[in-house]
């Protein structure tokens, strides 16, 4: 387990090391170019779109244009998948890292749908009225596969003179989600309902800083497990972005007496952001992705490299490497670390062709079991546009992969139960954030 543990640890440096020599050639100008001309492009698109929803905690700005009527805006993916062996997804019994295997043709339906009223008072202030219903079949996402309300809520920018980008907000609303991509992973989750305030600017830095309790599904009023949280941001070191989060879970007197939980969580991030690349390290105690958690003798660290690194013109190639830990009472401690590689050719400004490989372990401490698992994954794409993240887009793929758990669960007599899932998958589908 310990030279699984390294082999991490090495991948990523190995990555640094490669992209680092991509930028100390002779063709890091042509890169900084094509870098500077897609920024630029996500900028006019900004402009244009000036309100949409791409699974973040949406913050106006004092300078936001305001937009007439009603802004409907959204995410969803929906399609068929003809499932060809005994398992239509790949997964790893007991993975820590969000889809870890990948997401690209590993995914399950459903959508977010919103509607928006913008306002502008005489003082300047602007004001936004936010309500969005969701529609999951996967149950890390909903509770029911129902049609349940996961916003409602009001926010104002430019209220302060000496503060005109400080966002207030209160109600129902995504909380504190960061992601990452390509394992469709939100290593950090504190949706629910409360307040707060977005871009205080602290001389140059800004902080994030709100109080929220978390919902049980479709409910009204809060659980009774409550999230402190904030986020410094803004930081530069040289073109890099530096961001850091603490956060503290606690709860009240709502819970059940008979509920085992800890008396309080708290995590601790660092997130680097640089030319297209993306360093996370995060520590959580008595819990793992969110405060809400409370999960006594629990203790998880994480480390993911992420990032996207242009091959040419046309070619680019998407990676993630993660190594997280799970520290908890009993006998199913582990550890997971996967690689994922994503390599992408766009024909034209219409059609691409994506190949996604993902590579994932599962390595407990007390059991004598390492669960596995392996996924390729050929998709053609029609999209809106030239980019990788252009969208709406339509995908036809086809999934080959494997998952060996040596260890799902025990019986009744303690004996371990395994499985062995083969994915042969046909798919068609569409993506879209709007």
């Amino acid at each position: 387990m310990k030279l699984f543990r390294v082999l991490p640890t090495a991948f990523a440096v190995a990555t640094v090391i490669a992209s680092s020599s991509v930028y100390a050639n002779t063709e890091i100008e042509a890169f900084e170019q094509r870098l500077k001309e897609l920024e630029n492009k996500v900028a006019e698109q900004s402009e244009q779109l000036q309100y949409k929803d791409d699974q973040q905690p949406a913050t106006l700005l004092s300078d936001i244009k305001v937009p007439e009527g009603i802004v409907f805006s959204g995410y969803a993916r929906y399609g068929a998948a003809f499932q060809g062996s005994n398992a239509e997804r790949v997964n790893t019994h007991g993975q820590l890292n969000g889809n870890a295997t990948g997401r690209l043709g590993n995914e399950q339906n459903g959508g977010e749908f919103q509607l928006a009223k913008l306002f502008k008072s005489e003082t300047g202030a602007v004001w936004d009225l936010v309500f969005m219903v969701d529609h999951w079949s996967d149950n890390a996402w909903a509770d029911d596969g129902g049609v349940n309300v996961k916003k409602i809520y009001a926010g104002a920018v430019n209220i302060f003179e000496s503060q005109p980008d400080l966002y207030v907000w209160a109600g129902r609303d995504f909380h504190q989600r960061p992601q990452t991509d390509i394992n469709d992973y939100f290593w950090m989750m504190h949706d629910g309902q409360g307040g707060g305030f977005r871009n205080l600017d602290l001389g140059g830095i800004k902080l994030d800083l709100a109080a929220v309790g978390a919902v049980n599904g479709d409910y009204v009023e809060d659980s009774g497990r409550y999230a402190l949280t904030s986020k410094l941001h803004g930081l530069k070191i040289g073109e890099a972005d530096l961001s850091f989060y603490a956060n503290y879970g606690g709860s009240s007197e709502k819970l059940d007496d008979d509920e085992k939980i800890a008396g309080s969580a708290y995590q601790v991030a660092s997130e680097l952001m640089w030319a297209g690349q993306k360093f996370i390290m995060r520590y959580s105690h008595n819990a793992k992705d969110s405060v809400y958690d409370l999960e006594d003798e629990q203790r998880a660290m994480l480390f993911s490299l992420d990032g996207s690194i242009p091959l040419s013109e046309k070619a680019n190639l998407q990676y993630l490497t993660a190594y997280q830990t799970l520290d908890v009472a009993g006998n199913e401690s582990r550890a997971n670390y996967n690689v994922i590689l994503r390599p992408t050719y766009q024909w034209n400004k219409v059609h691409s062709t994506w190949f996604e490989t993902g590579y994932n372990v599962v390595d407990y401490d007390d059991i004598d079991a390492t669960n596995t698992s392996w996924k390729a994954t050929l998709s053609q794409n029609i999209a809106i546009g030239g980019e990788t993240w252009s969208r709406p887009m339509i995908r036809f793929y086809t999934t080959v992969g494997n998952a060996d758990n040596e260890y799902r669960q025990r019986d009744n007599n303690g004996k371990i139960i395994d499985s062995h899932d083969d994915t042969v998958t046909f798919g068609a589908m569409f993506e879209a954030w709007w």
